[in-house]
């Protein structure tokens, strides 16, 4: 059974990790921007306020998250370890299975403090450099789910069968090809023969 504070805080983290404030996420589920400010988790009274399941349906249905992944972010404090490699390997060939699975070498295990988990079918990458930042930072830590439905406007990691892997924003996909958007901002959008992408993982939370 989840907590009060347990709800609230998978909010917060859903927000934290599509780069909104509690009241951003609010405002793009289009509800009142105030709905999920700390002010309004405590009624009048003293008593715990807990979200509606409208609002939190309104706020999955604008990230693309599903229930499970939104209370696995309820279970946040409680760690999960998974497999992790470094974003820069993550698209030599073999490094996934056809199920889009870690495989071959390179893998290790890391405990990530506040992701609870969503199911098996999820593997973290490690951000190097500073090229996502203020996004992701050097060290940052991100987890993906192969089974994700993908929509326009997530964040994910594309892996090229060239080798080269990066993140970036889903904009389209349509007629055999993929249109991404740089996370950070900068440059222009790029559109991809979908022969040219060896996967694609939609991001579903980071360590920031």
């Amino acid at each position: 059974m989840y907590a009060h504070e347990d709800i609230w805080n998978a909010i917060d983290r859903l927000a934290d990790t599509f780069g909104y404030s509690p009241s951003g996420l609010a405002k793009k589920a289009g509800l009142d921007p105030t709905s999920f400010n700390k002010s309004k988790r405590i009624s009048a009274d003293g008593k715990p306020r807990w979200p509606s399941t409208e609002s939190i349906a309104k706020i999955l249905a604008v990230t693309g998250m599903t229930m499970s992944e939104f209370f696995s972010m309820a279970d946040g404090g409680k760690g999960k370890t998974l497999p992790l490699i470094e974003i820069a390997k993550a698209g030599q060939p073999g490094i996934l299975d056809e199920k889009g699975m870690p495989a071959g070498k390179g893998w290790k295990k890391a405990e990530l403090e506040g992701f609870g988990g969503s199911g098996p079918d999820c593997f973290a990458l490690e951000i190097h450099g500073g090229d996502y930042a203020p996004v992701y930072r050097d060290s940052d830590i991100i987890v993906l789910s192969p089974s994700a439905t993908l929509r326009r406007g997530d964040r994910i990691v594309c892996a090229m069968r060239s080798g080269k892997a990066f993140t970036a924003e889903l904009v389209r996909q349509s007629g055999g090809q993929t249109t991404l958007r740089p996370i950070t901002g900068n440059g222009s959008e790029t559109t991809l023969n979908d022969n040219e992408i060896s996967w694609i993982g939609r991001i579903i939370w980071a360590s920031q």
